[in-house]
């Protein structure tokens, strides 16, 4: 009972610490859309960083599929839909995150903390639709 409470609260507290370092050593916002966009067009002298920043991310998934594989176990109710699905769910995700300024890592966790109003808002209507959602998942279709 006790680690299914304080690991998230310690990984919730590791992202927080992670983005204000990143805010404070480096001038960036940890938002994730906006440092992966970025290597899209990159500009010289702010590659490396970002491109460490996605390594670290990425070599944290890879570890954590290495030494939790549970972790990555789809439910049935995902893993019967394929991977159509999936596929429209990223790109609508994807299409969001340039539509809205940023991702949810970028306004919720960068945004909310520095007293963003956008963010804010932003970050409510992350939340009401992902909550609308499950409603007419599980009541309406």
């Amino acid at each position: 009972m006790t680690s299914s409470f304080l690991l998230p609260l310690l990984g919730g507290a590791l992202i927080g610490m992670s983005a204000s370092l990143l805010l404070l050593a480096n001038g960036r916002v940890a938002g994730i859309s906006g440092v992966v966009g970025a290597l899209l067009a990159p500009v010289r002298g702010d590659i490396a960083w970002r491109v460490l920043f996605f390594g670290g991310l990425l070599s944290g998934g890879l570890l954590l599929a290495r030494l939790r594989p549970e972790s990555f176990a789809a439910p049935a109710s995902l893993s019967a839909g394929g991977v159509v699905p999936l596929v429209v769910a990223g790109l609508l995700v994807g299409f969001g995150s340039r539509l809205g300024n940023g991702c949810t890592s970028g306004h919720g966790v960068c945004g909310i903390s520095r007293g963003s109003v956008r963010s804010i808002v932003a970050t409510l209507t992350f939340m009401a639709t992902g909550a609308l959602t499950v409603f007419l998942v599980r009541h309406v279709f």
